[in-house]
């Protein structure tokens, strides 16, 4: 399964986003955020990179682009993981 992770700079927008997903029957995690990222805030929102159209369209209706970083498709090949940035 291929993931993609959501990376704000605040906790606070983080778990906002996530319970935006939540109501919207989107499936998530709550993560650390790999330290590979840079210096952001410690925790990610986990999702299955095929709801990530979904994902794009409630993010930029919500209005928190101000604390937004980036995605990051979470992809696992030949038992490594990486991450490349959306």
């Amino acid at each position: 399964m291929n993931y993609t992770l959501a990376i704000f700079k605040s906790r606070f927008a983080t778990l906002n986003f996530a319970n935006l997903l939540r109501e919207n029957n989107i499936p998530v995690a709550i993560v650390n955020t790999p330290q590979s990222i840079g210096s952001v805030c410690g925790i990610s929102v986990k999702f299955l990179s095929d709801y990530y159209s979904k994902v794009q369209t409630l993010l930029s209706r919500r209005g928190v682009l101000n604390n937004f970083v980036g995605f990051y498709a979470f992809q696992e090949r030949n038992g490594r993981l990486n991450l490349i940035k959306l």
